[in-house]
């Protein structure tokens, strides 16, 4: 991969990582660091890292760098939470976003990436196994019970949309 084959590919597909990173680890300054380090990670490897393959390369360093950034930081997540209905009327698209979102945070971290790898960023289940490190059949089980709890959440009386 050359200087400006890598260039390109952090202009197509820096949102694609950094939305999937925040989506799952909540905090925008750790997804930042994550993304970056993915990409100094790219860099460092851009010699070894066929072009073609950079989105699913760049996808999985960050994957790996999540799932680590998970692991030492083990840490409780402080965030202000405010009543919507406080503020008077709720617009239902923010109120169907929140439920998606509560949603998705009763999720394991492996089921909300596979969540969120296949429906928001649509890979294949080929490509997410390689991201994930699981065979195809298993990244299809836990996807199909990852949905089952989504579905299971949202269509709660409470949270009918």
């Amino acid at each position: 991969m050359t200087e400006r084959e890598y260039n390109e590919c952090v202009n197509l597909y820096a949102d694609n990582v950094y939305r999937f990173i925040l989506k799952n680890l909540r905090h925008e300054e750790d997804a930042r660091d994550v993304v970056q380090g993915a990409f100094e990670k790219m860099w460092v490897s851009r010699k070894t890292v066929d072009n073609e393959r950079c989105k699913s390369f760049l996808f999985t360093v960050a994957y790996h760098q999540m799932i680590d950034h998970i692991r030492k930081n083990k840490r409780i997540s402080l965030r202000e939470e405010f009543n919507e209905n406080a503020r008077g009327t709720v617009d239902p698209k923010l109120d169907t976003k929140r439920i998606l979102n509560e949603a998705l945070s009763k999720l394991s971290d492996l089921q909300r990436s596979l969540v969120m790898l296949k429906d928001y960023e649509g890979y294949s289940y080929e490509e997410i196994g390689k991201i994930t490190e699981l065979n195809e059949s298993q990244v299809k089980v836990y996807l199909h019970r990852a949905r089952l709890q989504l579905r299971e959440y949202i269509v709660r009386v409470e949270n009918v949309i």
